[in-house]
């Protein structure tokens, strides 16, 4: 490994353990170069961040990856417009109007905004390429109703290939070309899904500066599962209409890609640390995987299972556990990522194991499992040893905790006294399920 990404690593344990930043940079140097990242930078991100824009992109340039970036135009197309003396683009059903009289106002402001995100990344020695056409094919929308406006019809990624291959960023405009050879203007979300769809990258990351997703109570969506959303996530009225619309475009993109896709929504200041770290920045978007809860073991791998858990608490389990073990309920990823297996003790349901692998514990799954037990478990108690990594987030998920010796007794649900002394009580006195040798993980 080159000196200066040792050096990067080492700044990256500021937001998360060299092992998980070791881990991505694996994970996203181990294909093409092209199949990194696509990047959709917001307008008004590009005006009011972009010197964080540079600095994260000159980043990702020294560790050695080269997201393919598509960028919208911002505030200079208000300017040039202006300056053109032509007014601005009406909105008509979600779709802006593009006359031919404001059509070379519009390349005009891509044009520089492009330019302008080169120069910035050149300040700072990262070797940047405008690529200002040639990547999309495209035919008109509706001319009658929304003038030059085209949708993407085809993706040739020859000019990023060379890019890439020379060592420089591809920084791309959403102007696309009808097959007669007329400019048309592209909306800047359509022309990034549509790279993505083409090339399959392991992330599609769109900075915005809100630095995420936020539901109608103004609160951050940290991750969403498709899979596992009800109602679909373009369809929940407590999001804008813009949001809705794009959420739907990501949803149709991420059933088109390999299921290792996701989605990423984040601000340019945030995006190392949704990169880079388990617990992410900003909301993560995924197709993600169904959840099923089961009443018996009838349907489980056990073996596989078994891994599961002892993979992800460094231990093994003790031997019979299944066997002297009645559940109320085996909550189970699909793809054995996660699980959570609730038994009955003392008359309420007692959280017996609750394992995420690292993984997917930064792509939401975690609290997709927990969502789904709470749901069904109005009242519940646990317990974790005192060192558990999982303990900060344990805490923000009870209503109450105890501590001794080794253990932290957890509950929600609960406001009686002697139920919840009964409850910890027997938490306290429960054997161990796992063999007591040294542990690596929760």
């Amino acid at each position: 490994m080159s000196e200066p990404r040792d050096i990067i690593v080492e700044l990256l344990r500021n937001i998360g353990g060299r092992k998980e930043v070791q881990e991505y940079l694996r994970h996203y140097t181990s294909v093409d170069s092209r199949k990194f990242a696509v990047l959709r930078v917001g307008d008004v991100v590009l005006d009011e961040q972009k010197a964080d824009i540079a600095a994260t992109l000159g980043f990702l340039h020294q560790v050695g990856l080269y997201p393919l970036v598509v960028h919208g135009a911002g505030a200079r197309l208000d300017a040039a417009m202006a300056s053109a003396g032509v007014g601005t683009r009406a909105e008509r059903d979600g779709w802006l109007y593009t006359s031919p009289e404001t059509l070379e106002a519009v390349r005009l402001a891509y044009r520089d905004s492009c330019l302008s995100l080169v120069e910035a990344l050149g300040e700072q020695g990262t070797a940047a390429r405008p690529i200002t056409s040639g990547v999309f094919s495209a035919q008109l929308v509706d001319e009658a109703r929304y003038g030059l406006v085209g949708e993407v019809t085809g993706v040739d990624t020859t000019a990023l290939s060379a890019s890439i291959r020379a060592g420089q960023l591809p920084i791309v405009m959403s102007i696309g070309e009808t097959a007669k050879g007329q400019i048309v203007d592209l909306s800047t979300d359509g022309a990034a899904l549509a790279l993505a769809r083409v090339v399959e990258p392991h992330k599609i990351i769109f900075l915005n500066t809100e630095g995420g997703i936020f539901d109608g109570e103004g609160r951050l969506v940290e991750a969403i599962n498709i899979a596992e959303a009800d109602p679909a996530p373009s369809t929940r009225p407590d999001f804008g209409r813009r949001t809705r619309d794009r959420l739907r475009r990501i949803e149709e993109l991420l059933e088109a890609l390999p299921p290792t896709s996701s989605v990423s929504v984040t601000r340019p200041s945030q995006l190392a640390r949704e990169l880079f770290t388990h617990r992410g920045a900003g909301t993560l978007i995924r197709r993600g995987e169904k959840v099923h809860r089961h009443r018996d073991q009838e349907a489980i791998d056990r073996p596989r299972l078994v891994e599961l858990i002892e993979s992800c608490f460094g231990r093994k389990m003790v031997p019979g556990y299944f066997d002297a073990k009645s559940f109320d309920s085996l909550y189970l990823s699909e793809d054995y990522r996660g699980t959570a297996i609730v038994v009955r003790e003392v008359g309420h349901a007692y959280l017996d194991k609750f394992a995420v692998t690292n993984k997917a514990r930064g792509e939401g799954l975690g609290s997709t499992i927990w969502r789904r037990m709470r749901a069904d478990h109005p009242t519940l108690f646990w317990r974790a040893r005192r060192d558990n990594p999982v303990n900060r987030w344990y805490f923000e998920q009870s209503e109450g905790t105890y501590a001794q010796g080794r253990w932290v007794v957890f509950w929600y649900g609960m406001n009686d006294f002697d139920q919840i002394r009964s409850c910890v009580n027997r938490a306290l006195e429960l054997p161990p399920t796992l063999l007591d040798t040294p542990e690596e993980g929760a």
